[in-house]
């Protein structure tokens, strides 16, 4: 007489059946690798501040044994050459065909601008190392987007306000006439207390400042204000100390000098002061690990720039790691990269509502000792600083 199907054999066949399901299940939930997307400027007179970003994410791969979050890691690189059409044309490129799962980099302000809103409907994570324009940080603000660096406006502000504290009342201000120049101006504004001389705003890698400098010289003005990051800062600040005029009123900065031009600079440069959230003589113990390890790796000292990026791949490994590897789970990611678990250059970490940094504003001031440059550390003018646009944003979860 035959065996009535079912029974123990039946139990245990469905059993296995369940057991092989779920660790199917389990595997399909955890990427095999991570792939990148990192857009920035890596050729034309930018280059200088594109570069290093590159070069900081390369080295933050090399200490993660080419991993993030545990898988093997690829990095796709985009040169914008800090175009918005061709920044827009490399993150196209990046979501339809290299499929990446992030997108990070983010130099230029105006490039950002340009590829905010397909990289964001298409439901991808934009960690930005450096371009913070006020419009994402306010009403444009989405789950999707984290700057790890600063708000346009923000360190501006910190040195309008250690202008007033120290008594300037009158400053002549300058910066190209793009959205990050408009922002810092702003920021400055916002900070400073005195009176405005002028508002000049230039073009964009605009090479000869000759007619600038002449009119502020006329303008007499106590100080003078400026934002012009890479190539720009070089070229300004070489003609203005040419012209003799950065005897007579002193040159007050964000985002124009850092550590990688005042290799071209040198004498130009000193007496320059230049605000910022970041320094390579910063006294936190990450930042020393990582100003130390690209030194060996490179041969010259990180800028800013560089240290926004280092810090965008960590928070991103810190989010991978989080969700064990499942880059499907979106709101997994965007909970954990909230959380800020990660070692940043700045020490403890902590993100606003708008996913914007609340972090702390230096000024430092070129120094030049035994024939080396070097940005010396001022005084910290600001602690904990939350940038100017964070109430405008109302975060909306997908």
């Amino acid at each position: 007489m035959p065996k009535p199907i079912g029974g123990n054999n039946m139990k245990r066949t469905v059993l296995t059946a369940v057991a092989v399901l779920s660790l199917l299940t389990g595997q399909a939930s955890a990427a095999d690798k991570v792939k990148l997307g990192l857009i920035t400027t890596l050729s034309g007179p930018q280059a200088v501040l594109g570069i290093p970003m590159r070069d900081a994410a390369e080295l933050a791969l090399d200490m993660l044994g080419h991993k993030i979050g545990g898988l093997p890691a690829e990095i796709v690189y985009g040169d914008d050459q800090q175009k918005p059409d061709l920044g827009r044309q490399e993150a196209t490129k990046m979501l339809e065909k290299d499929k990446v799962d992030i997108i990070t980099g983010m130099l230029s302000s105006a490039v950002l601008l340009a590829v905010y809103q397909e990289v964001i409907k298409s439901g991808t994570i934009i960690v930005s190392g450096n371009a913070g324009p006020h419009q994402v940080a306010g009403e444009m603000c989405s789950p999707y987007f984290f700057n790890v660096a600063f708000q346009s406006a923000s360190e501006a502000q910190a040195m309008g306000l250690y202008l007033t504290a120290h008594h300037v009342d009158n400053v002549y201000a300058m910066a190209p006439n793009y959205a990050a120049g408009h922002d810092m101006i702003d920021g400055f504004k916002r900070g400073f207390k005195g009176k405005i001389v002028d508002e000049v705003y230039t073009a964009l890698n605009q090479a000869d400042y000759q007619v600038e400098i002449t009119q502020l010289r006329a303008a007499n003005p106590s100080a003078v204000f400026t934002f012009f990051p890479g190539s720009m800062g070089i070229q300004f600040i070489r003609q203005y100390a040419e012209s003799g005029v950065k005897d007579k009123i002193p040159l007050y900065t964000t985002n124009t000098v850092d550590s990688n031009n005042l290799r071209s600079l040198q004498d130009a440069a000193v007496g320059i002061y230049d605000a910022s959230y970041w320094g390579n003589n910063v006294d936190i113990p990450r930042s020393r690990e990582f100003v130390a390890a690209f030194r060996k790796k490179y041969d010259y000292t990180p800028p800013y720039y560089a240290a926004g990026t280092f810090d965008a791949i960590f928070l991103i490994d810190s989010a991978v790691r989080a969700v064990g590897g499942n880059l499907a789970d979106k709101k997994g990611l965007i909970r954990a990269m909230e959380k800020a678990d990660f070692p940043s250059v700045r020490g403890a970490f902590t993100f606003n509502t708008n996913h914007f940094p609340i972090e702390d504003m230096y000024v430092f001031h070129v120094i030049k000792e035994n024939n080396n440059y070097d940005l010396k550390l001022d005084e910290r003018v600001v602690k904990q600083q939350k940038d100017l646009y964070y109430t405008e944003c109302h975060m909306k979860a997908d």
